[in-house]
């Protein structure tokens, strides 16, 4: 009796778990389930398998549509850079605001600090909850051109420039370029076939997206990254419990070294004769050109909208006077 009796419980604690319907994610990669990010969000979701969460992953290479799908219900979560996923939380799409991480170090610092138990009240706005956020590596100024190589040098020249991205836009006018609407389907071929002068990308793109042939024999990529693109997992709100979402922030920070592995190698695959290097002297005027850009991004003024979070803002102006306590800024009487 007393046997049956436990096997009738066993079955019933068992139950929810043998009957849970699976997780469905969809997921950019602009190479589809082949490419390296697809693959590093299959070992996210091996992982958290052994955390009883079991996701049915769906490969998009269009991040508008992989978005649109979690949008109308057909997915639970996405996973797509934080330029797609900034209106689901303000917050930490405000990472990849413009020059606002210089360099890897602090990148790791801020994904550390969000990674942690109190950041995660900040993880969640209205409906959606971040579930993870892994980096993409910088993003990069491809030229078709090496002599545009200053903030100067770019007024007048087309920008391929996502659609989406308002901080982009702002920033695009503010050195008078010209923006030529784009997607993340379209702006490499843009450039690669003479459309626009310069495009914006991590160094993946130099040799998936075959940026390469937009920099031709005279052009290169600016060595100075504009902002660190991550990619970041959402959810519904409730898709996960308190515990289980945090576990899973802790899961993909544990997945930063492989990240930044990846990123690292994509870099260094980039022939050296295609860098563009600033001059040193030029570096702190580039940062408080990009610093009066957030400030007018965070606050909506100057004809901008309000895109960055003052929060993150600064948190991320701590980090950067942490690792570089004599820059300007970290005196600055409107500092972030």
């Amino acid at each position: 009796m007393i046997r049956k009796s436990l096997t009738a419980l066993s079955l019933v604690i068992a139950a929810p778990f043998a009957t849970a319907e699976p997780v469905k994610m969809c997921v950019f990669d602009v190479i589809g389930a082949n490419g390296d990010m697809y693959n590093m969000v299959k070992d996210y979701a091996l992982e958290m398998k052994a955390h009883g969460v079991d996701f049915e992953l769906r490969p998009y290479t269009d991040e508008g549509v992989a978005v649109g799908d979690f949008n109308s219900g057909q997915c639970d979560a996405v996973a797509a850079t934080d330029l797609r996923t900034r209106p689901f939380n303000r917050f930490t799409g405000s990472i990849s605001a413009v020059g606002a991480l210089p360099t890897y170090g602090d990148l790791k610092t801020t994904l550390a600090t969000l990674a942690q138990p109190k950041a995660a009240p900040l993880m969640k706005d209205g409906d959606y909850e971040v579930l993870g956020i892994v980096p993409a590596g910088a993003g990069y100024l491809f030229v078709n051109d090496r002599s545009i190589n200053t903030a100067g040098k770019l007024a007048g020249k087309r920008m391929a420039t996502l659609d989406y991205q308002k901080d982009a836009i702002h920033m695009v006018n503010h050195v008078k370029a010209t923006v030529v609407p784009s997607d993340i389907t379209n702006f490499a071929g843009k450039f690669n076939n003479g459309s626009v002068d310069t495009a914006y990308a991590p160094a993946f793109a130099y040799e998936a997206l075959e940026l390469y042939k937009g920099i031709g024999d005279e052009g290169g990529i600016v060595d100075y990254p504009l902002a660190q693109l991550t990619i970041q997992i959402i959810a519904r709100d409730g898709v996960f419990d308190d515990e289980t979402a945090q576990k899973s922030r802790e899961v993909a920070w544990g997945m930063y070294g492989q990240a930044m592995d990846l990123v690292e190698r994509q870099e260094s695959a980039i022939p050296e004769k295609q860098w563009v290097r600033i001059p040193e002297k030029d570096i702190e005027g580039y940062q408080e050109m990009f610093r009066e850009n957030r400030l007018q991004l965070r606050d909506g003024t100057d004809g901008a909208d309000e895109v960055y979070h003052p929060k993150m803002m600064s948190l991320l102006s701590k980090i950067r006077c942490s690792s570089n306590p004599g820059a300007s800024e970290c005196t600055a009487s409107d500092r972030e």
